[in-house]
């Protein structure tokens, strides 16, 4: 199952709250339309999870994952980081 970091967690929360989600929000990730898992993941902030979505939640997050991002990033962490610019972002890691 994916692991959320502490450091992903508020990132999202951040999201989350500028978005002006409402309660039980998350962020969703999954395939793009082509369903093809070679062009990247999408991520959304959502109301709910979709019908056959994994949810996991931790740190006071909830992240919503299609089947296809389950099999890529089911054994993952999401973790936040740095870019050159000083931003911040979210990224996967082993």
């Amino acid at each position: 199952m994916l692991t959320i970091s502490e450091d992903a967690a508020e990132v999202i929360k951040v999201v989350l709250s500028g978005n002006e989600s409402p309660e039980g929000a998350g962020l969703r990730i999954a395939t793009p339309e082509s369903g093809d898992v070679n062009e990247g993941l999408l991520a959304s902030v959502v109301a709910e999870p979709e019908g056959n979505d994994q949810v996991v939640e931790a740190e006071g997050v909830r992240v919503f994952l299609d089947q296809q991002a389950v099999s890529v990033l089911g054994d993952k962490t999401l973790d936040a980081e740095r870019d050159d610019n000083g931003e911040v972002g979210l990224t996967v890691r082993e």
